[in-house]
């Protein structure tokens, strides 16, 4: 299994793109999700780590991956691997 880590904020529509894809694949149990807008402290790890403040940004064994589509079309192919 992959070490998988989201930031996002609930009322993002990208955000809301990647979560849908979580919950459809069955793989939102396994990811660690942070709401950038109740911890401003991963908000700011965020842009020291990526430069860039914007989410959905879905942290894949500690590499950055930005884009909703990018990131839910990830998350389809990895729930193939992994089910």
């Amino acid at each position: 299994m992959k070490k998988l880590e989201l930031y996002y904020f609930p009322q993002c529509p990208y955000c809301q793109i990647v979560l849908s894809a979580l919950r459809v694949t069955g793989l939102e149990s396994q990811v660690t999700m942070y709401d950038v807008n109740d911890e401003p402290s991963k908000k700011q790890q965020l842009v020291k780590e990526t430069g860039r403040g914007t989410v959905p940004c879905l942290f894949i064994d500690g590499k950055p991956m930005h884009e909703s589509k990018d990131i839910a079309n990830w998350i389809h192919n990895y729930a193939k691997e992994v089910q």
